[in-house]
């Protein structure tokens, strides 16, 4: 076995992806049982959804800077521990507070483990950038379909707690143990000619990265375009009963749902490599637009349009996921990767105050999913356009560095 084959740390780091993917993803069968169980309202339930979500963003910014420098294993090593008892242990939560401080230490896991492995794949692939992020953002987009069953027999069948628990010990010891396999690639030149162009571009800093128009345009599609996603994610349960939609419909779309949208990341990852990642954001995010109308205008019907017009929002969605990475790698190098993308990757905490728990009031307030809805289709193509002006203006240029004038006599 060749931990430095990066076909192997490229496979260790999927798996990894894959147990931290019910932190967000299985979230919404949770949400009724923890209301019932506790007497607690949608909204409150649904900020501790927005309150993950900021940790699982916020912390990658200081953890990814120490990654690039300190290497992945043991960051991942303690993670594994955080999302296991943070998981493990909201079941057994008491209070608001509770279920919130350890939604934030699963978060906090989830970040060492994301940043940790997007990082790695962009530097191990230099030569097919979009695939591979693509591969690692799937396995947390679609590991979710392993547990989807299993989670919902348990909680029918045993109870939420037992769920949270069970899920929370296996997540946590299994990417425990893959930790001890990740690493960056050892410090050698650039084996294919491909490595070698990209390993010669210009590599930015973060600091030097944040002060571009670049960064500032990037940063605010991903916001518009995370939005939508993280609203479905999160209150596809609510939205489900809202309806009078039966739980049966629920676990079908929570079963195919991340198989769309682990094919998103990988699809549109490799389409990337293909045709430019600012022509895949243009296609992808109208195409959200549509997806998105379509629920509120279909997928009240029946189960079968529920489950089918959320496997369309997925798949327009989730290639947010390669194709952002991806860009900055582009544009910004990969020197920096892990902490670069980790600074872009908070606009899907800023989009989830808005998926989470606004989303959520607005429905307390107004009955209604249709607000919520026509916004995040409008913010998709908003951020379509801004992907135009991107492909116009071409990569940023990094300043030259002032030669320092000659000392005197």
């Amino acid at each position: 076995m060749n931990v430095n084959n990066r076909w192997f740390q490229l496979g260790a780091s999927l798996v990894a992806m894959i147990m931290i993917a019910n932190l967000q993803y299985a979230w919404t069968l949770f949400v009724n049982p923890l209301r019932e169980g506790n007497g607690w309202t949608l909204a409150e339930v649904q900020w501790a959804f927005t309150v993950f979500i900021l940790f699982q963003t916020w912390v990658q910014p200081l953890d990814g800077w120490l990654i690039d420098r300190l290497g992945p294993r043991g960051f991942i090593t303690a993670a594994g521990l955080l999302c296991g008892l943070g998981w493990a242990g909201m079941g057994y939560a008491t209070s608001i507070p509770m279920l919130y401080a350890l939604y934030a230490l699963a978060g906090t896991g989830a970040a060492f483990v994301y940043s940790g492995c997007i990082g790695g794949a962009l530097k191990w692939f230099h030569d097919r950038r979009g695939f591979a992020s693509g591969v690692i953002a799937a396995g947390f987009g679609g590991g979710t379909a392993l547990f989807i069953p299993v989670i919902s027999s348990i909680i029918a069948n045993q109870g939420y707690r037992e769920a949270f628990l069970y899920t929370g010990l296996l997540q946590g010891g299994v990417i425990f143990i893959v930790a001890q396999f990740l690493r960056h690639p050892p410090h050698t030149a650039p084996a294919s000619t491909a490595a070698k162009a990209a390993a010669a571009k210009p590599q930015f800093t973060t600091a030097e990265m944040v002060r571009t128009p670049h960064f500032l345009v990037m940063y605010a599609m991903f916001v518009m375009m995370a939005i939508g996603g993280l609203m479905v994610t999160a209150q596809a349960g609510p939205m489900a009963a809202s309806w009078g939609l039966p739980i049966a419909a629920l676990t079908l779309a929570a079963s195919v749902s991340p198989l769309a949208n682990a094919a998103s990341r990988i699809f549109w990852g490799w389409a990337s490599d293909k045709i430019g990642r600012e022509k895949s954001m243009i296609i992808a995010f109208v195409l959200q637009a549509a997806a998105l109308l379509l629920v509120l205008g279909v997928g009240h019907l029946s189960a079968i349009w529920f489950a089918t017009t959320l496997v369309l929002v997925y798949f327009t969605w989730g290639e947010i996921y390669s194709l952002f990475p991806s860009l900055t790698g582009d544009y910004f190098g990969t020197k920096n990767a892990t902490s670069n993308y980790a600074v872009m990757y908070t606009a899907k905490g800023v989009a989830s105050i808005v998926g989470g728990g606004l989303a959520a009031l607005l429905f307390e307030r107004f009955g209604s999913w249709t607000a919520a809805f026509y916004g995040s289709a409008a913010l998709a193509l908003i951020a379509a356009v801004l992907a135009v002006g991107l492909r116009a203006a071409g990569a940023p240029v990094k300043r030259a560095e002032p030669i320092p004038a000659p000392s005197a006599g």
